[in-house]
């Protein structure tokens, strides 16, 4: 079966796979759901403390006397560091630092020096820096993950308990930033045994097995990583960060949906973890538990009034995908109201449902009033297709030739689009015309072709047919469409059989679940007396996709195999869904005499 190319459609699962706020739609891992939720988690833990060191910091800044030499040498060290020079500009820092003994110089000769990959410079800079400033936890941090990056793991035994204990009321943040220390430390086993001896006072805190679970899943110990956050869970069942990584780190998809589930649903108001499962749900197209999760969100009130917006989103799509146009409608409105970033994409997915309930003048209003960008396009496609269905062909085609095309790939839709209305309407003769012309503009755009490779079949030209079809197929030997095309026909006109099917097993090989190559194979082995064969792949090709024209042939390979009940249902079926199309029309007709 001959496959003509649709006009270009925003489908819902767009959304859900593509947008920011959920994960793409190939089959990801749970990690790649939950880890913005995990990060966001863990932001919202640290922010207080941050803020507050920062401030006792600022107090403990000694005043330097700002003398012309002084000033002198740290200018020379910055613009040495401006200008790319970092081993010049991180020892005269460090020289700086030596004799100011300022943690601020201290500091940014550490930053230079880390700049410029120079980690024994920066692990002595980072001492001065600590020396200087005892009580900064900023300079504990660079300075003993500076350690880490040098391999001194003796010295870190030492440092870090010290750092642990502090502060007793920052205990448990310390614990949760442990493995931070080791961003740059390179022997991921060694790391883990230390933080493995220095959590080993502190069993007691959930904290403390978060910290070990990290430490083992950056060692590649993962039986031991989802141990230690089973054991963090048990000490604290509700822990939304626990939960998200324990997600994250099981390696089976259902395993770890199961778990983010029943998480959620013993701790309803655990907003993020609620987040990635309902994420993850779409992209399992488990779409009516996705949108439950998600209404469950708005219920609960927004996790971000910025983010407001998105949920309210991600309702309308996953009720698209449910064909629950009413509450899809509702949503989309709202987007449209609070002039969210989808904004555009609500007003094309809202003139799509007034199409399909036929209210074509809102519709019209809908597609007119999306701007320019990527669904500008289809928005002006589709409102042609609409004038069309009204018998307003001329005005149509007016709405694509008024259409601003920023590329030269979207004047090509546009000139596809337009010879497709022709075609719907008819007036076969016109749309070969309108692409005959673009072609001799633009002689070897591939849709350009393909387009008039089918209209020329349909005009009984079939010398043009093939020769444009086989130059498409010289310019993009990919193009499964183009084999397909060329072997249906010449199968249909019951020529060729062997080139014909040799045509269609290379569609095929390039495209090997697509329905109308499947029909096409079952087609061609129909015509070469293989009727098992061909009613074989006419169920695949209609279990794929009910299309009418796949339901013609199945049915004339059942009523040829003496099953004619079940070819007769198989038609009546097909011609109440899609009482217009004529192939099915003209089959039931031939066999019914």
């Amino acid at each position: 079966m001959m496959k003509s190319l649709p006009l270009p459609l925003l489908l819902a699962t767009a959304f859900l796979t593509g947008c920011a706020s959920l994960q793409p739609a190939s089959r990801t891992s749970v990690a790649a759901q939950v880890s913005q939720a995990q990060s966001a988690v863990q932001t919202k833990e640290g922010e207080a403390a941050k803020e507050a060191a920062e401030a006792a910091e600022r107090a403990r800044l000694p005043k330097q006397a700002l003398t012309p030499q002084l000033l002198q040498e740290f200018l020379l060290a910055e613009i040495a560091a401006r200008r790319g020079r970092l081993v010049e500009a991180s020892d005269l820092y460090l020289d700086l630092a030596r004799r100011t003994r300022d943690p601020r110089i201290a500091r940014r000769a550490t930053e230079i020096a880390l700049h410029g990959r120079r980690v024994e410079t920066a692990l002595a800079a980072s001492s001065l820096w600590l020396e200087s400033d005892p009580d900064s936890p900023a300079a504990r941090q660079a300075w003993i993950g500076l350690l880490a990056a040098a391999g001194r793991f003796e010295e870190l035994k030492v440092a870090l308990p010290a750092w642990l204990t502090a502060d007793a009321r920052q205990l448990p943040a310390n614990l949760l930033r442990l493995n931070r220390l080791f961003a740059r430390g390179g022997d991921r086993k060694a790391v883990r045994e230390i933080v493995e001896q220095v959590t080993t006072p502190y069993l007691d805190l959930p904290e403390a097995h978060f910290a070990r679970a990290q430490a083992a899943f950056e060692a590649r110990e993962l039986v031991a990583a989802r141990a230690a956050l089973e054991r963090a869970l048990e000490l604290k069942p509700d822990w939304e960060l626990a939960a998200l990584f324990r997600a994250q780190i099981t390696a089976n998809h259902a395993e770890a949906m199961k778990a983010l589930g029943q998480f959620v649903a013993a701790n309803p108001q655990a907003r993020e973890a609620r987040l990635a499962y309902a994420r993850a749900l779409a992209n399992d197209r488990r779409y009516e538990e996705a949108r439950r999760e998600f209404r469950a969100l708005l219920e609960q009130g927004a996790l971000d009034p910025a983010k407001n917006g998105d949920i309210v989103f991600a309702v309308a799509v996953l009720s698209l995908q449910l064909n629950d146009t009413q509450e899809a409608e509702k949503h989309l409105r709202r987007i449209v109201e609070i002039d969210h970033p989808e904004a555009d994409r609500a007003r094309f997915f809202l003139g799509q449902i007034a199409e399909g309930e036929k209210r074509w003048g809102d519709a019209l209003k809908w597609f007119d009033a999306v701007g320019r960008g990527e669904h500008y396009l289809p928005a002006r496609l589709h409102a042609a297709s609409v004038l069309a269905k009204q018998g307003k062909l001329d005005a149509a085609r007016e709405v694509l030739h008024a259409a601003e095309a920023a590329t030269p790939r979207e004047r090509v839709q546009l000139i596809i689009g337009e010879a497709q209305l022709l075609r719907e309407a008819g007036r076969i003769a016109d749309a070969y015309a309108v692409l005959i012309a673009a072609l001799e503009r633009q002689p070897d755009v591939p849709e350009l072709l393909y387009e008039a490779g089918l209209i020329a079949e349909r005009l009984g030209r079939v010398d043009e047919m093939e020769s444009r079809l086989r130059r498409l197929i010289e310019i993009r030997p990919d193009h499964a469409h183009a084999y397909n095309a060329l072997g249906f026909s010449l199968a249909d006109r019951n020529l060729r059989l062997t080139e014909a099917r040799a045509l269609i097993d290379k569609a095929l090989e390039l495209a090997p679940d697509d329905p109308y190559i499947l029909d096409s194979k079952g087609w061609v082995l129909f015509r070469q007396g293989e009727p098992q064969a061909a009613l074989e792949a006419l169920q695949r090709a209609y279990a794929l996709r009910a299309d009418p024209e796949i339901a013609a042939h199945l049915g004339e390979v059942l009523w040829t195999l003496g099953r004619k009940e079940e070819a007769r249902q198989t038609w009546e079926k097909a011609r109440r869904e899609h009482p217009g199309n004529e192939v099915l029309a003209e089959t039931i007709e031939r066999f019914s005499r």
